[in-house]
């Protein structure tokens, strides 16, 4: 939990220094890559984990997998090899994407399908979306084949549940009673 609270108060500080600096919108899209590309690649997340490799090394390696970044980005490299702290890159990126969100009032929807949505889904999503919030809204798609159809849809702290695996659980609910 440690660790969370540091990416935590790492990521308020790159924010701030990016917004201070006018390129919040470049090293967000960098966050944005690197949380993909680090929690998306076991290789890439174990070299960083690695406590025998140097963070000179370390940090080497993502100045060049990361070669067109911004400047705050390189800074947030430089001060996690001097912290000795690389172990918590991806963490970080993460945290400031949700602080960024927030602060230009974007809140993310998890919408969990059967099959991945297409283009009717999608609207039918966004219009339930409207009746829940009233902030721009970014949509992550995930599948899960166990809710059979529909879609179960949510944002902070609420859920609407519209899927077909529900819907059989209340009726065999009812048919019981």
């Amino acid at each position: 939990m440690a660790s969370t609270r540091a990416a935590i108060r790492y990521a308020k500080a790159i924010l701030d220094l990016a917004n201070s600096k006018n390129v919040a919108e470049a090293v967000s899209s960098d966050m944005k890559t690197i949380a993909t590309t680090i929690n998306g690649n076991l290789e890439l997340s174990t070299f960083i984990q690695n406590p025998t490799i140097k963070v000179a090394v370390k940090e080497n390696a993502l100045l060049e997998v990361f070669a067109g970044i911004n400047g705050v980005t390189k800074g947030l490299f430089h001060l996690l090899f001097e912290n000795k702290r690389f172990e918590i890159l991806g963490a970080i990126a993460t945290e400031y994407g949700k602080l960024s969100d927030l602060e230009n009032g974007i809140e993310l929807a998890q919408v969990t399908t059967a099959i991945p949505m297409d283009a009717d889904l999608e609207a039918q999503v966004l219009a339930k979306v409207a009746t829940l919030s009233d902030k721009k809204i970014t949509i992550e798609n995930i599948v899960d084949p166990a809710i059979i159809g529909g879609f179960i849809l949510r944002i902070g702290d609420k859920q609407y549940n519209a899927s077909v695996a529900n819907r059989l659980q209340v009726l065999k609910r009812e048919l019981s009673n």
